[in-house]
């Protein structure tokens, strides 16, 4: 890194069912998020993570790994859902369902 390249300042997020974890960073500009992701240490932290399979966004829209980061971003790594939003609403629908069947 040469002192003539201007820095950004950066969050990458990872949140968890508990707790969200957030290292903020000071990066060379144009720096590709996944360079920075790799820059932050928090794949050492979470060996969970695999970036062929999380997704990653910058405030919720979803972003590409080459992409750049600009000042003040926040990089956020998702965790896969556990369950399908969809079969969910389903579930809740049918019990509802058969709670007011029984309360006929």
């Amino acid at each position: 890194m040469h002192s003539d390249q201007p820095l950004i300042h950066v969050e990458v997020v990872y949140a968890l069912p508990n707790m969200q974890r957030v290292l903020k960073l000071a990066v060379v500009a144009d720096t590709p998020i996944q360079e920075i992701i790799e820059q932050s240490g928090i794949l050492a932290m979470y060996p969970d993570i695999d970036l062929k399979k999380n997704k990653i966004g910058i405030y919720s829209r979803n972003v590409k790994l080459d992409s750049t980061a600009r000042e003040g971003d926040r990089i956020e790594i998702y965790r896969p859902l556990v369950a399908d939003p969809r079969e969910i609403r389903r579930k809740r629908a049918e019990q509802a369902k058969l709670e007011a069947d029984k309360n006929k």
